[in-house]
């Protein structure tokens, strides 16, 4: 038996007026991520490979970041127009099967997309999702017969007793591909607004005696469109919880999944504590045991096992186990805090090395600096990066006490065992276990 091709249209041309926006309203993200990287993804999960995806001029030059076929709908001729053109451009499949999706609909689940398909056979030529809503509603209604759909009614054409339905038309729909082209060709725009309707082929293949089978959606968030950004916050929010609720499962507590903001793709070890007003985001990696905030943001990090964010922003860096951030702390670019760092208060660390053991308490800017172990930074200490062209570097040994309100003019080299007096200025290097201080720092007498 020939293996049935199971491709997908993911119709994404449609202008978004109502997002009042110079972005195509599918690059608009919620939880970090386009809402068109969502309906891709959940795609995928059902084991759809092949995708191509219906674009306007202002996303066609995006599509190529998301590994899918993209074909321009130059105008905008309705939704039935919108699928003739991906038709056009995807060779024939026999036994082929056509999934047909919004980009605009990010809660969309894989199991949604996976029992469409299922619903497939012989006799049934197309499963079309439906949706049960609360009434009043604009969404076109679900009239059936027989177990099956006989035809969508659009609010403006329904009866009294058809605008009573409750279950709608959600906008997802799997075809046999030979049904699907050949409805889509017989398609009239005989309409007001002389668009094409891919809605119409329900009605078509019913009377060319074809089954269309109804899937109802158990929950009609699932199936939320985004039109506005009032919609796209509210699927934000929907979005966050199971992002949340998928991590507390995993063994994560999250204080207040209500205040806290996590991304996909996320790594969290178990026993962690993520407290109120946190954000995790971009592919960050977190070990177990570790507290996260409250009021934390961290941003493409990686932390080991047992550490503390507290009241403090991290982004695109690193720390070891038994590492503790904040409160008040800024941790950015590239940096890599080693294993049993301490770093306080109103301490920012940028594009530095700190080995194990490495302490800076209080009130300090360590930009550019390679700090080795067990080295103290005393309060108010001030790495000098740059000098006006170019950043520098500052290099400090292991087992070094940087006194209260050091400058270390870059660039310089502090070796191991050194010490700086409080409030010293220094600007050339200090040899491995000299003490100095002053302004500008010179050699302290031996004891």
């Amino acid at each position: 038996m020939a293996k049935v091709k199971v491709r997908a249209i993911v119709l994404a041309a449609g202008k978004g007026t109502r997002m009042k926006s110079a972005t195509a309203k599918v690059l608009h993200e919620l939880c970090g991520r386009p809402m068109l990287w969502y309906v891709l993804q959940a795609l995928r999960a059902a084991g759809v490979e092949d995708i191509t995806v219906v674009t306007n001029p202002e996303l066609q030059g995006r599509i190529g970041e998301f590994g899918v076929t993209g074909v321009l709908q130059e105008e905008q001729l309705g939704t039935g127009h919108a699928v003739r053109i991906a038709l056009a451009a995807m060779p024939a499949a026999n036994s082929g099967r056509v999934l047909v999706a919004y980009a605009d609909m990010p809660l969309v689940r894989e199991e949604i997309f996976a029992a469409a398909l299922a619903a497939l056979d012989d006799s049934t030529a197309l499963a079309l999702v439906t949706a049960r809503v609360r009434l009043p509603s604009n969404f076109g209604r679900i009239v059936r017969r027989d177990g099956g759909v006989e035809r969508i009614v659009e609010v403006r054409d329904a009866t009294s007793a058809e605008l009573a339905i409750d279950e709608v038309n959600a906008g997802i729909y799997a075809f046999d591909e030979a049904a699907l082209r050949d409805a889509v060709a017989r398609l009239r725009n005989e309409n007001a607004q002389k668009e094409y309707y891919l809605t119409d082929s329900v009605a078509d293949l019913v009377r060319s005696g074809k089954r269309v089978a109804p899937i109802e959606t158990p929950d009609a968030m699932h199936v939320l469109g985004i039109n506005d950004r009032a919609e796209l916050a509210l699927a934000r929010r929907e979005m966050n919880i199971r992002l949340c609720a998928q991590h507390m499962r995993d063994g994560v507590t999250i204080v207040n999944p209500l205040s806290t903001s996590l991304e996909p793709e996320l790594q969290i070890g178990r026993d962690t504590i993520i407290y109120p007003n946190s954000s995790i985001g971009r592919l960050s990696k977190i070990g177990e045991r570790c507290a996260i905030g409250p009021n934390a943001r961290l941003s493409n990090v990686r932390l080991g096992n047992d550490v503390t964010v507290f009241e403090s922003t991290v982004f695109d860096s690193s720390a070891g186990d038994r590492t503790s951030i904040g409160p008040y702390a800024h941790i950015r670019n590239d940096s890599q805090l080693g294993e049993d760092v301490r770093i306080g208060n109103f301490v920012e660390v940028k594009n530095s090395r700190l080995a194990r053991g490495v302490k800076a308490s209080h009130l300090t800017y360590l930009g550019d600096a390679e700090i080795g172990e067990e080295t103290n930074i005393g309060a108010g200490t001030i790495t000098c990066n740059y000098d006006g062209k170019r950043k520098n570097k500052t290099k400090i040994g292991r087992d070094v006490m940087i006194g209260s309100n050091t400058s270390l003019i870059a660039p310089i080299t502090i070796g191991d065992g050194a010490l700086t007096g409080a409030g010293s200025v220094v600007t050339k290097d200090v040899p491995p276990g000299q003490r100095v201080a002053g302004n500008p720092a010179k050699p302290l007498p031996n004891k």
